[in-house]
């Protein structure tokens, strides 16, 4: 089972896990992604292109379970304007075995940060805006896993 949302509208947590949790399995690994405060964030802004995310999400999970023995993973990333603290990410995936539960969670979030087309804008305290650029130690990340 794969499940992809992407939107405003933050998620919860208890309930996704219930829903990965009824798909059967022994373990379940999660990430939750927030907006971190470096002391002078005033909020981050995420853009995307819906046609283009929900593919490229889409193929990420299902190489997830082309890759390891899984019953479901969920994918659920916000947009618009987030605040420090907002969640922007959560995923979750589910397997008999934890190896494969937490393997296969930490490939889906290497990947989200490199193949995913997401845009993120920082706004400063001061008013300063700017892009942020792929970090090379995502890049790296990523590059581990098998294409």
């Amino acid at each position: 089972m794969i499940r992809i949302a992407v939107g405003p509208e933050d998620f919860d947590i208890a309930a996704e896990t219930r829903r990965v949790a009824g798909r059967g399995g022994g373990a379940i690994a999660s990430f939750i992604g927030q907006v971190r405060d470096d002391g002078n964030l005033a909020s981050l802004e995420l853009e995307h292109y819906p046609a283009m995310t929900g593919k490229a999400l889409t193929a990420i999970a299902e190489q997830a379970l082309s890759d390891w023995p899984l019953h479901a993973v969920t994918i659920i990333h916000r947009v618009g304007k987030l605040v420090v603290g907002d969640n922007i990410v959560l995923v979750l995936t589910g397997s008999d075995h934890r190896e494969a539960a937490m393997e296969s969670c930490s490939f889906v979030m290497d990947k989200l940060k490199t193949v995913a087309p997401f845009w993120k804008k920082e706004t400063r305290a001061d008013g300063a805006a700017k892009w942020i650029e792929e970090r090379q130690s995502d890049i790296e990340a990523a590059g581990k896993w098998k294409n």
